[in-house]
């Protein structure tokens, strides 16, 4: 009898019903949603190609493959760069252990938390649909280093855009006309 009365007392209080998804849900600043690759304030990538973030997701649902910079492709102020970056969204749990162990700050997750569909396929995301857009000042990569700067004075924050008349080396090894953007037009 008192199982009923907890129902029964249960069907007429006043709930709340959220709207979703006419009403968007605000959600806590440090909330853990869909990851994102950050670029330095010259659009050179922050990730190294280190591989540590696949190593500490404890549901193996990261792939990272690192490949060399060189002098005609520069992905990255350092050596080393992340030429595959995959993350396997119906594996990840969003337990953010793969922002802890980056050492470069270079992956973080954002509000983003609407990340169902319909097939398996499209929750695989890449590098391309991870990477964060390009701002200000940026230009996308490959490109060189700051003139007069190495990779240490990426990481303490001296480099706040990209040097005058940078330009995609892509496009200029391949003889393509580089557009008035990447120019510095």
């Amino acid at each position: 009898m008192a199982g009923f009365g907890v129902t029964f007392k249960a069907m007429f209080k006043k709930r709340l019903t959220e709207q979703y998804p006419e009403q968007q849900k605000v959600t806590a600043p440090r909330f853990h949603g869909r990851h994102q690759l950050n670029r330095h304030p010259d659009g050179l990538e922050k990730c190294i190609g280190c591989e540590l973030c696949a190593w500490a997701c404890p549901a193996d649902a990261i792939y990272v493959e690192g490949a060399d910079n060189t002098d005609e492709e520069r992905y990255s102020p350092g050596e080393r760069y992340g030429r595959v970056y995959q993350i396997n969204y119906a594996r990840c749990i969003l337990c953010g252990l793969c922002i802890e162990a980056c050492p470069t700050r270079a992956l973080t997750m954002t509000n983003d938390f609407e990340l169902a569909d319909s097939s398996r396929e499209n929750l695989i995301y890449t590098k391309e649909q991870l990477l964060a857009g390009l701002q200000e000042g940026m230009v996308e990569t490959p490109h060189s280093i700051f003139p007069g700067t190495d990779e240490q004075d990426y990481y303490r924050g001296l480099v706040t855009e990209a040097a005058p008349g940078t330009v995609r080396q892509v496009a200029v090894s391949k003889g393509e006309k580089p557009t008035d953007e990447e120019a510095g037009a």
